[in-house]
């Protein structure tokens, strides 16, 4: 295991990516979500720097996200169908417990689709609340919607950042070397961008009510008003 490890530092991904190209950030980020024990932001942050050198930023952006939802959907299937037993899957298996499982499924009951999108950005229990919303049965289609956009929002920030620092520097060893003093604060900021993202959709949609949202609330209004003269008369 610490030998497996030991292959995945930023100056072999980085290498790794130089001769797949965009494909091999699609491949990597794809085995993430499957259990391959590397940090999202890695392939990330080379993605941005190779970006910042040349690459066409949509399709490195494009096979990104695409790579992220991919391992996502595998596993919620795999969690689907093997339920806790997912534990006892190969390499899927040793980066989930079924305590850790089990306490996803208690916020799925909690806090519904907003767990999808604030615990994808969680790397300890991302794999886990992605198994319970297979387990637990969750909308696959609103699984999808709000783990494409927390994916969309967290992923972004990081290819932006490898691309800002891509600009001003060489290797991505020195970009790593350059925000590891500050890698707790980036995490936490992109924690509040997305909750700020996720509070404005919400208040948007509370303002800003859809046409049959009216229709709905005049048809009860007038049905109470109807009761109401009724029960006057």
């Amino acid at each position: 295991m610490f030998r497996l490890l030991a292959l995945f530092d930023a100056d072999t991904v980085q290498r790794w990516i130089e001769i797949g190209g965009p494909l091999a950030i699609f491949g990597l980020l794809f085995a993430c979500g499957l259990g391959l024990p590397l940090p999202e932001d890695i392939p990330l942050i080379v993605g941005g720097f190779f970006i910042a050198k040349g690459w066409n930023v949509w399709v490195v952006c494009i096979l990104a996200w695409l790579g992220i939802i991919g391992g996502d959907c595998v596993l919620y299937y795999m969690g689907r169908k093997y339920g806790l037993n997912i534990t006892r899957v190969p390499l899927v298996g040793k980066h989930l417990t079924e305590a850790r499982i089990l306490k996803a499924q208690q916020l799925f009951d909690r806090y519904g689709i907003w767990v999808v999108a604030v615990g994808r950005l969680m790397a300890g229990i991302r794999g886990a609340m992605v198994v319970a919303a297979g387990t637990t049965r969750f909308n696959f289609f609103k699984f999808v919607v709000a783990d494409g956009l927390a994916a969309l929002v967290s992923g972004g920030l990081f290819v932006a950042l490898g691309y800002y620092l891509g600009r001003k520097l060489e290797s991505v060893d020195q970009i790593r070397a350059t925000i590891k003093p500050y890698e707790h604060w980036v995490i936490v900021g992109i924690i509040v961008v997305v909750v700020f993202v996720v509070a404005y959709i919400v208040w948007r949609r509370r303002k800003h009510k859809t046409v049959a949202e009216v229709a709905v609330e005049k048809v009860i209004k007038k049905a109470a008003d109807r009761d109401a003269r009724a029960g006057a008369e």
